[in-house]
């Protein structure tokens, strides 16, 4: 699990409802005092420039032990993976965005985000994750309008380096095969923005298998063709959810205007909202190579996803309220079902 803190979640979510995370107006801001190298484009010809790529041995590509002799992948879709926030150093050594070139935070991308979540879709197809430029953990919750300015410019700065790696993708990878999208946190942020962009009212929705944008709040009216997946099996269309121990919801969600798409992990039926943890064939905690069923469940409620405190060895020091960090995690095995479900139907759809 890459590192994270309640705290900086529910102040992430702040700046997300007072600035509108995902809008274009991102781009009427320059950056004050930003220490970063504005002018190092990413090159994403360069195989350095993705954290995870098909012509590539990468965490993506890992399998947790335990189900290693289950493992069949198929090629029925690409997976565009746009990765969470873990440029999180309290001094900001590169600016209010990181640098491409900064290595240690390469390899703690690659093993804690890419391993623990990209991984989930390795057996339905092909992974591609992009390295960008992405804004501080600071810019989620700035303190003054120096600090809002190049908050907003350091997310415009991030959502154009994706957005610049899903057009060299689209062009020299896709060839027109269905395509997942797939991200968390920070990175739903900018995906969202690409669905609005490329997807949603668009001819490329016809390659949508579905969309999984987790850990943030996404607003069913924001997008005028794509819907809230309602369906196991139903294509293009979009799954969302924010985990919290069941009873809790964070003031700052209590104050927001809309109530936000919210997918069921474990149903993936808009009908069946409460799904016991004893149907939850897996999830991949700290330990990789192990997945451990029945650790969760969930249960729908206005706008979050809840279940009740996590069952596993060491739970007992396990006291946070906030299940951000294992959005994915806790759900490993039905994610990963889910994805190969819905990509086969979309392939007896296209058939028929």
């Amino acid at each position: 699990l890459y590192l994270c803190t309640m705290r900086n979640f529910l102040l992430l979510s702040v700046l997300f409802m007072a600035f509108g995370c995902g809008k274009s107006n991102y781009a009427t801001y320059q950056p004050v005092y930003a220490r970063v190298n504005w002018e190092e484009q990413p090159d994403y010809s360069q195989l350095k420039n993705w954290a995870a790529h098909p012509q590539k041995i990468d965490p993506s590509d890992s399998i947790p032990a335990s189900i290693l002799n289950k493992h069949q992948p198929k090629q029925l879709a690409d997976v565009f993976f746009v990765h969470p926030t873990t440029y999180l150093d309290p001094v900001m050594p590169n600016g209010w965005s990181a640098s491409l070139k900064d290595i240690a935070l390469n390899i703690k991308t690659d093993y804690t985000t890419i391993l623990s979540q990209a991984s989930i879709f390795n057996e339905v197809g092909m992974v591609y994750a992009p390295r960008y430029r992405q804004a501080h953990i600071n810019s989620y919750y700035p303190v003054n309008k120096i600090d809002t300015i190049n908050a907003l410019a350091a997310f415009e700065l991030a959502y154009q380096d994706v957005k610049k790696a899903f057009e060299y993708y689209l062009t020299n990878h896709n060839q027109g095969k269905p395509i997942i999208i797939a991200a968390h946190s920070q990175g739903s942020t900018h995906a969202k923005r690409l669905l609005k962009e490329f997807f949603d009212g668009k001819v490329l929705s016809k390659q949508l298998v579905s969309a999984y944008i987790v850990g943030m709040a996404i607003d069913p009216n924001e997008f005028t063709s794509l819907k809230a997946c309602a369906k196991p099996t139903e294509t293009g269309c979009i799954c969302a959810w924010r985990t919290y121990k069941e009873g809790y919801v964070p003031p700052i969600i209590q104050k927001e205007q809309f109530k936000s798409i919210v997918t069921n992990p474990l149903s993936w039926d808009k009908d069946q909202i409460s799904v016991s943890r004893k149907v939850n064939q897996g999830a991949v905690l700290y330990n990789f190579k192990k997945v451990i069923p029945k650790v969760a469940g969930a249960y729908n409620h206005e706008g979050v996803l809840w279940t009740p405190k996590p069952k596993f060895f060491g739970n007992i020091l396990y006291n946070t309220k906030n299940y951000h960090i294992a959005d994915y995690n806790l759900f490993y095995m039905s994610v990963r079902k889910n994805a190969m479900d819905r990509a086969l139907q979309f392939s007896n759809n296209t058939a028929n």
